[in-house]
């Protein structure tokens, strides 16, 4: 009798930093698709930072990006301001011993579970491996959430995991191309120790997933957070969660619709969100 293949659940960095923080608020977002109404001014700034990737994507790709700049005085002036802060960045290496590429994707099985990553800009040598990720937001004000966010610990994990690299030779660099004055970056190196703890914690946090994908079948619901966390007050689920009181004060409206499913959806779908 042959065996039922497992079908692989694929997650990516954002859903495991809502997994992370909420289990209730995974459970209404991916497993369920519960819609809420747009913010135009959120669709507005994804919108320009969805234009800002495709046009470093193009740039790499040797494809040209006048049009893209003479049509929007905003991309050419992050443009104009990440040239003069990372030159090295936008200028290839003389040799061809350098492997760079844009919008690089990678994908790695963790249990039942198929973690994919997609890389802004991954370059690497014979001595490092680089990945560099842009936002289109202002610099985050503490290093600390964004070194524990899971977008950095993921991204590292999966290249040492599934390349040549020694933790200690891949770095991860964010470059804030609107921050005050000129673009600003954050640097993480990585290490054996991290590589560790993150397949600790990966592997605890997939394991938790699974018991409750498990009971989710069976109407389980998955977990809330403690009543009283400021998570609830800005959440758009707090009606169907029944914490109202907490984030009534806040004018929060949930809303209710979808047609829910039994699958996460494809990564493609899923927009970046700030960190």
């Amino acid at each position: 009798m042959l065996s039922t293949p497992t079908q692989l659940l694929r997650l990516s960095q954002g859903q495991l930093n809502l997994l992370e923080a909420c289990p209730r608020k995974f459970q209404h977002t991916y497993l369920e698709q519960l819609n809420t109404p747009a913010d135009p001014e959120h669709e507005e700034r994804q919108t320009l930072g969805s234009r800002f990737h495709l046009l470093m994507q193009q740039r790499e790709m040797g494809l040209p990006i006048d049009s893209f700049l003479q049509a929007d005085t905003q991309l050419q002036s992050w443009m104009a301001g990440f040239a003069e802060a990372a030159p090295e960045i936008l200028k290839p290496a003389p040799d061809d011993q350098t492997f760079r590429e844009s919008e690089h994707y990678r994908t790695l099985q963790v249990q039942d579970y198929l973690l994919t990553v997609i890389y802004d800009l991954l370059i690497a040598d014979s001595q490092q491996a680089q990945i560099l990720d842009w936002k289109t937001y202002p610099k985050p004000q503490n290093k600390s959430k964004l070194e524990k966010n899971w977008q950095t610990r993921l991204y590292m994990y999966v290249l040492a995991e599934t390349s040549v690299y020694l933790p200690e030779q891949i770095s991860m660099t964010y470059w804030f191309v609107q921050s005050q004055g000129k673009p600003q970056n954050i640097k993480f190196t990585y290490s054996t120790a991290q590589h560790q703890q993150t397949a600790k914690k990966l592997h605890q946090l997939l394991s938790q997933l699974g018991n409750w994908l498990k009971g989710h079948k069976t109407n389980l619901l998955l977990p809330q957070v403690p009543e009283g966390r400021k998570i609830c007050d800005y959440c758009q689920f707090a009606v169907k969660c029944d914490r109202l009181q907490t984030a009534a004060g806040d004018g929060i409206l949930a809303t209710e619709g979808a047609i829910a499913t039994n699958s996460l959806p494809n990564l493609d779908n899923i927009q970046e969100v700030s960190l």
